[in-house]
């Protein structure tokens, strides 16, 4: 099976968030299943730095704005995974991440830059840009590349199954109506029952309406993107679809999270979960902590924004500090949200200590000294760092939706009775019922060290590798054949 997936970003080389992480790994797995998987990828500058063996394959010419366009094959690093990558320097050589400038605005062409990557993707399925290699299935990820399923299927001549996954429907890649006639799609599509959106058009519903399957991140988010609370004005696309849209859980690659990597203070297993300690204590010196082994040590890795739950955070700060806890914030986001965890690293030295970025290395130290991790996200599609937290025996600590409903099991006596007890979670996305949690979380670490060192096996043991992934979108595109 010939199968192309089409991405905006993927890690090592691309990534500003957990989409670069799927991308990198789904196809692995598929491919360790025998299948021939290739990835589409825009030509940005960590791209064409990092995919080795490039080579041209096709001169496409000018569209979409650049005059000069050509299609590169290569290898990704570190993989036998094969990469197409368009290589149109007018549209992707840009300071800045993928999708907005230095100035934290999104690019104006950003409707003709993704464009052209959807529109790659249809050139390869028809065999006119590579003819050494067609795919058997299309699948494109996210707003970004929503566009290839419709130039599929305007060409009445292309009968290429294409799989749209909605890993985040909050961006749904909405542009003014002014801008469709640069898309070269027929004005037939631009209807409420097409990519029209409110006046505008999306690239997010053109994957919606036009794919042959739908896939979310989660059982539990495929479900919520069906009502108004979640589904962000597209409730009633997928309600009407809802016989091809399924929920998929993502995966972990787990020879990249694991509590054995090297370039942790200590290595440690479920069994032997002394490494640990030293990993702590690492971490707060690291971070300018007090070095106190009997204060839980909570952590984020996020997106400082609204959506994850940070501002809910921040009003709970005062449970986490007066439970005897202290904060390690790792992030970038929204300036007001940055500047309020400032404030609380001020008004807590030694207790709060915060570092605005993002740094992959020191993620993963976090992940191995932290005690537990904060994702009190009002909504969440599937979640990654709760994954890796799980691996690394850091309980987290969840808003109790999406994928994170469907990875973590509260601490509840049935639960710890039961032995299945894994974090602890909520259910309203409000500050206090997030303290509420903090607390408990705090007592039972202070209360029994024994019953917390269970728990944390426990967490440590649960198995989300992408094996079970892979096999579900097997069985989805072999059906679609």
């Amino acid at each position: 099976m010939h199968i192309l997936h089409v991405a905006a970003e993927i890690y090592p080389l691309v990534k500003t968030g957990g989409l670069a992480d799927i991308v990198a790994a789904l196809p692995n797995a598929q491919a360790k299943r025998g299948c021939d998987v290739r990835v589409l990828l825009p030509g940005f500058r960590g791209i064409l730095a990092g995919v080795t063996e490039l080579t041209p394959v096709a001169q496409i010419g000018p569209v979409f704005g650049a005059a000069a366009v050509q299609l590169l094959a290569g290898r990704l690093p570190d993989t036998e995974l094969s990469a197409y990558v368009i290589d149109a320097p007018f549209l992707y050589d840009r300071e800045g991440n993928p999708y907005v400038g230095p100035d934290r605005h999104d690019w104006k062409d950003n409707h003709r830059r993704f464009a052209l990557l959807g529109w790659a993707a249809a050139h390869i399925a028809f065999g006119e840009l590579d003819p050494d290699w067609q795919p058997d299935i299309v699948h494109a990820h996210d707003w970004h590349a929503g566009l290839a399923s419709a130039y599929i299927r305007q060409n009445p001549s292309l009968k290429t199954p294409t799989v749209f996954t909605v890993h985040n429907l909050a961006f749904r890649g909405i542009f003014p109506m002014e801008c469709y006639g640069e898309l070269g799609l027929t004005a037939q599509f631009l209807t409420p029952s097409g990519l029209e959106f409110y006046g505008s058009f999306s690239f997010m519903k053109a994957g919606l309406v036009y794919s042959d399957k739908i896939t979310t991140v989660s059982p539990t988010y495929a479900k919520e993107i069906q009502t108004p609370e979640f589904g962000w004005g597209l409730d009633g696309v997928l309600t009407e679809r809802a016989n091809d849209l399924s929920g998929i859980l993502n995966g972990v690659d787990y020879d990249v999270w694991t509590p054995q990597d090297p370039k942790i203070a200590r290595t440690y297993t479920a069994t032997n979960q002394n490494g640990k300690k030293l990993c702590k204590r690492a971490l707060q010196k690291d971070f300018g902590l007090q070095r106190d082994g009997e204060s839980p040590l909570f952590a984020v890795v996020s997106r400082l924004a609204g959506q994850k739950g940070m501002d809910l955070l921040l009003d709970a700060l005062p449970e986490l500090i007066g439970g005897g806890g202290q904060l390690v914030v790792l992030g970038t986001g929204e300036t007001e949200i940055e500047a309020r965890f400032f404030q609380a690293s001020q008004a807590y030295p030694g207790r709060v200590a915060v570092r605005i970025g993002y740094d992959e290395n020191l993620s993963h130290r976090i992940m191995a000294g932290a005690d537990l991790l904060l994702v009190p996200s009002r909504f969440e599609p599937c979640g990654l760092t709760q994954l890796y937290a799980l691996r690394y025996g850091t309980l987290p600590v969840v808003h109790r939706v999406g994928g994170l409903s469907d990875t973590v099991v509260d601490t509840t006596p049935e639960t710890i009775a039961s032995g299945r007890a894994t974090g602890f979670s909520f259910d309203r996305p409000e500050s206090a019922a997030l303290g509420a949690r903090i607390r408990d979380a705090c007592t039972l670490y202070h209360k029994d060290r024994g019953l917390w060192r269970r728990i944390r096996r426990r967490a440590m043991l649960q198995n989300f590798s992408w094996d079970d992934s892979a096999a579900h979108y097997e069985v989805l595109y072999r059906n679609l054949l």
